[in-house]
């Protein structure tokens, strides 16, 4: 008897929808097309300004190629992340772009990114090609999410200079590295280990008030964007008892590319 086309064709469409399946599972590499705009100042890094609350180190992490975005900002989720910029002209643009950290919310006319000049113009092929990029200020390009990386740098804790010890205890998180957000952040009693749910203020900031006593030990929750990949890290060092605003405390922890 001869085959039926039901039983011919079952094979092959399923062979189709693993396949379809498999490339939808390779879609976080995929490059996303958009427009970027340049910070309009003459500082060649960002701003120290920034809505993610880093301050200076917002301006000069990275080397100083960093962006704001705008649904990317998701929040303040999206402060830290790490994306792949590269224009799509040819006669300017280069195959590799510019990799940089998101350190700033904004928008230009449907724009995705608004780089500093400097990661502007690494985008380019060479320094005239640069100056030609930057003289048309917005420009079409595609992106994608990549894994930040801080050779030899553990996740540091920076106080908030608003912080007021031991009423009101406000950081940022530095340096994590790979593609996964802080989602939610615990700080805890390192003797009883009783834990306290920070809030998001805005940006990077992570606030709370009365903040537990003695040496704190804290926890951050990194979630993959789709959620399915979730992990607490519990840093190595506490924060110290006596911490104070404007210092920097080094978590002693790094998580993998």
């Amino acid at each position: 008897m001869a085959p039926s086309l039901r039983s011919v064709l079952l094979p092959f469409i399923s062979l189709l929808y693993m396949q379809t399946l498999a490339e939808a599972a390779t879609c976080s590499d995929c490059f996303i097309q958009s427009r970027a705009a340049h910070y309009p100042n003459s500082d060649e890094q960002g701003t120290e300004s920034g809505a993610c609350g880093f301050g200076s180190f917002g301006a000069t992490i990275n080397g100083g190629d960093v962006s704001a975005a705008s649904d990317l900002y998701r929040g303040g989720v999206g402060c830290g992340a790490c994306y792949q910029v590269r224009c799509t002209d040819s006669n300017y643009c280069t195959d590799k772009g510019v990799n940089v950290v998101i350190t700033d919310q904004g928008s230009s006319h449907n724009t995705d990114f608004i780089l500093s000049r400097q990661a502007f113009g690494r985008m380019a092929q060479n320094v005239d090609a640069a100056a030609f990029l930057l003289s048309f200020g917005i420009v079409g390009i595609e992106y994608r999410r990549v894994s930040c990386s801080y050779p030899d740098k553990n996740i540091t804790i920076k106080i908030d200079e608003n912080s007021n010890y031991p009423h009101y205890l406000a950081f940022v998180i530095r340096f994590q590295q790979g593609k996964r957000d802080i989602t939610a952040v615990q700080l805890c009693e390192a003797q009883n280990f009783v834990c306290k749910l920070l809030d998001r203020s805005y940006g990077a900031v992570w606030t709370t008030t009365s903040p537990p006593s003695g040496p704190l030990s804290l926890r951050m929750l990194f979630s993959s964007e789709d959620g399915d990949d979730e992990e607490w890290v519990v840093p190595v060092n506490n924060i110290p008892q006596d911490w104070k605003a404007g210092e920097t405390y080094d978590t002693g922890v790094q998580v993998n590319i």
